[in-house]
């Protein structure tokens, strides 16, 4: 195959990038997005098994590349883990999934230029070194920091931000070291500076994400995302591939983009983020959170208030997802919009456990798209909401962002379900939510808390209301 031919086809790939983001734009055609996306990683995949690197006669060589029973083999090896994987993992695993392949592409990408750096030796020019060493250094904190965040996120470890004294000025002396070191990777041109780099790289990872509180989790898979992007792009430039340079580029670009719609979100900035647990105030513990006195209903309750509504709000959460109860919670919409009942659900941004992480779940129920409401639509409606109900939600309706200066989410915007005349919680127990804050709203006069799982208690709701 040609350099034309084969840079043409390269194109099509790149073409095919821009096409899954514009689909991925909207629920609408996000799944032809992710196809089409796909069939451009399938085109970029395999095209490089047709090209031969002219040599410097301009002959091509005799094989399209090396070692290829190794790559088929670790492209086998690749198959069989990721496909079951993708397929047995549960909607409410998919963050994890999604931390996990970003940072093992994070990872790859930095071993890709590490070889590629090792291969060429003294023939390396500086613009080469220079990518490799932020190919090296993007990579593998992308790496180290995805895995804490898969850890957070699995509940491995706490979700809670880890401080520990002087945790600023290690992290910034980590991070002086990261840059002393690559300078000498620069200058000195050896394999032993560049794997003290990685290292270096590897644990500023970890601490870069370790203070991050699990409110938070959701902007830091994005972040992370668009530096895997870059990495890609960069090892794009060391191994001279265009469809590299443009994807990598693509990702990056579309990640930094979501993280900073992610951090308005949040109503804080990218640093107050990652570092905020630093500068916070500490928390009183609330020990007798069980002992107050909560006002708690049966699914008869419910849904006598569900039937005498004029509108109703569902806030979905990470809850939902745990229970598997999308399809009831359609049952339950579609009854009350038959009863004449407005319905509609009120989505917050970092709802759930990633960006996005709810519109999938519903998608998969099929709801209409149309019934789907982001935060600035909906809060100005609960005011005239006769009942809220939420469902596996707490810190994007908890009011300790509005008033409590100091906690992991205070300026977070939140959905204003304390606004609507009458708020149902459906809860397992009392348990503060994933940024472990008690939710005062839960002990208002008029929340009434129905506990169990979720999909049993909305579908003796479901039932209940048919009655009625």
């Amino acid at each position: 195959m040609s350099t034309f031919v084969y840079d043409l086809i390269g194109l099509t790939a790149g073409i095919c990038f821009v096409l899954a983001l514009k689909g991925l734009s909207s629920p609408k055609s996000a799944r032809r997005g992710n196809l089409i996306g796909a069939l451009g990683a399938t085109i970029a995949t395999v095209v490089i098994f047709f090209y031969a690197k002219p040599e410097s006669d301009g002959t091509p060589t005799s094989l399209p590349i090396d070692n290829l029973g190794w790559i088929l083999g670790a492209i086998a090896v690749g198959t069989l883990i990721g496909v079951p994987a993708a397929k047995k993992v549960q909607m409410t695993q998919m963050p994890q999934l999604v931390a996990l392949f970003n940072g093992v592409g994070g990872g790859a990408a930095a071993l890709v230029a590490i070889v590629e750096y090792l291969s060429l030796g003294t023939d390396a020019t500086t613009a080469v070194v220079i990518a490799t060493v932020f190919t090296v250094v993007v990579g593998c904190v992308s790496f180290s920091g995805s895995i804490i965040t898969f850890m957070k996120l699995q509940e491995l470890m706490t979700t809670r931000p880890v401080v520990f004294p002087g945790g600023r000025f290690v992290i910034a002396g980590t991070l002086v070291a990261v840059l002393g070191v690559s300078g000498w990777v620069v200058v000195a041109l050896g394999t032993t500076p560049l794997l003290i780099l990685a290292a270096l790289s590897l644990l500023f990872g970890i601490l870069f994400v370790l203070p991050v509180g699990g409110a938070d989790v959701p902007i830091v898979i994005s972040l992370l995302n668009a530096f895997t992007g870059l990495t890609v792009a960069a090892s794009g430039y060391v191994l001279d591939s265009t469809m590299l340079i443009i994807a990598g580029t693509l990702v990056g670009a579309s990640g930094t983009i979501l993280t900073r719609m992610m951090a308005e979100a949040m109503g804080r900035s990218l640093f107050g983020t990652l570092f905020g647990a630093f500068t916070a105030k500490p928390q009183e513990a609330s020990g007798a959170a069980e002992e107050r006195p909560v006002r708690s209903g049966s699914p008869d309750d419910v849904a006598i208030l569900l039937n005498y509504a004029r509108r109703v709000v569902i806030v979905p959460g990470f809850g939902l997802a745990v229970a598997q109860a999308q399809h009831t919670v359609r049952e339950l919409a579609d009854l009350l919009i038959a009863k004449g009942i407005d319905v509609a659900y009120g989505i917050h941004p970092v709802a759930g456990r990633m960006p996005g992480h709810m519109n999938v779940l519903l998608a998969e129920a099929n709801v209409p798209y149309e019934q789907l409401a982001e935060m600035d639509e909906v809060n100005p409606t609960f005011g005239q909401t006769d009942v809220a109900i939420v469902i596996g939600a707490n810190d994007v309706v908890n009011p300790a962002a509005e008033t409590t200066p100091g906690c992991p989410i205070y300026g977070m915007p939140i959905l204003q379900v304390s606004n609507a005349a009458n708020v149902i919680f459906l809860k397992r127990s009392m348990r503060p939510g994933f940024a472990g804050i008690e939710n005062e709203l839960l002990y208002d006069p008029k929340t009434m808390l129905l506990f169990g799982d979720a999909k049993a208690s909305l579908t003796k709701v479901v039932s209940a209301l048919k009655g009625l």
